[in-house]
């Protein structure tokens, strides 16, 4: 391989040790960018590189037009809403992403999030911080999951890692909304398909969002979807913020129409204690809220960096690069790609 290639990673907060040393030792000339990076300084050093990886940071045509030379955008990670594909494939760009590495993680984190909620978890430990102790009393008083009703929104594979946890781990009644997915493929995963999602809405006491962002998904969850939840409803969402009207979520949780939200992504990133929009769940006791890090763990950042060395591999060599996903805007790409 020749020595002097170029990699621009973007996102360099969310630390890749094994992936950056591995392009180095490969003889690639790595440069790292923070997120929030400015389009004009990635279209500036995306114009001699080879490789684009990037996790958060928007792909924009601009971007795309700019890198001259590139033989590939590697999406480390696996939602891909942040790059222009019709640029890239106008360009011959191949776009790969790495879909499988935190399927279990993702739905691992899901559960907590709602475990937490459902048992008053972090209240209780607030208190207990600040008290030393606690009697049986109304603000405690949790939530079995056994019996009691989860709605998937979006059954792939992280929404049915999700669907056993609940289902087969926890006893509870699994409801999925999926188009996408036949009854056959949920009844494996012991979930009941329904193909209207206000009427599985209505039955779940718990709501857990696991389908991919785009313009039909954009804002599924809204003013008439709440309206339609079984009052007193946890929602919990771990895939993209922009999934959920936000405004109405504010909404419902200020008039007491849902009974609480564990939210790990948000439409905009950083999430901020003043000045956001959803500033205001911070100071609400049946919120939970993580940074965007219900992947982040060990074993699933070591998938993460192997395959995505994997996929740099590929087209450093100039070969068509492997695209495991079955989205179908990386699905129609026809040049530079092979797939699973």
């Amino acid at each position: 391989m020749s020595a002097r290639r170029k990699a621009v990673r973007t996102d360099a907060e969310l630390e890749c040790p094994h992936l950056d040393a591995g392009l180095r030792e490969r003889g690639v000339d790595l440069l790292l960018l923070p997120d929030g990076v400015a389009e004009a300084e990635l279209m500036r050093e995306v114009a001699d590189a080879d490789l684009l990886l990037m996790c958060y940071t928007p792909v924009t045509a601009r971007v795309i037009e700019a890198a001259r030379r590139l033989r590939g955008i590697v999406k480390y990670g696996v939602g891909i809403d942040a790059i222009d594909i019709d640029a890239a494939k106008a360009r011959r760009i191949p776009v790969v992403n790495v879909p499988q590495y935190a399927e279990r993680t993702v739905a691992e984190g899901a559960f907590a999030l709602l475990l937490a909620l459902a048992k008053k978890l972090v209240p209780m430990h607030a208190a207990m911080r600040r008290d030393g102790w606690l009697w049986p009393a109304s603000p405690w008083l949790g939530t079995d999951i056994a019996d009691r009703t989860l709605g998937l929104v979006g059954v792939g594979r992280i929404g049915r890692s999700m669907a056993r946890i609940a289902g087969a781990g926890f006893g509870a009644r699994v409801l999925g909304y999926d188009p996408h997915v036949s009854a056959e493929q949920m009844r494996a995963a012991g979930v009941h398909k329904c193909d209207r999602l206000h009427e599985m809405l209505a039955e779940c006491d718990f709501v857990s969002i696991h389908c991919v962002l785009n313009e039909a998904t954009r804002g599924l969850i809204g003013e008439p979807q709440f309206a339609a939840m079984k009052p007193g409803a946890v929602l919990i969402n771990v895939s993209r913020g922009a999934l959920v009207d936000e405004g109405a979520l504010l909404r419902a949780l200020q008039g007491g129409r849902l009974g609480g939200a564990g939210l790990d992504v948000f439409s905009q990133e950083p999430l901020a204690l003043a000045g956001h929009p959803l500033s205001p769940l911070f100071g609400m006791d049946n919120v939970l809220l993580t940074p965007h890090l219900t992947f982040f763990t060990r074993e699933a950042m070591q998938r993460l960096q192997d395959e995505t060395l994997q996929r740099c591999d590929e087209l450093l060599a100039g070969q068509p690069v492997l695209v495991k996903s079955r989205d179908p805007r990386l699905a129609s790409q026809q040049h530079g790609v092979r797939f699973d």
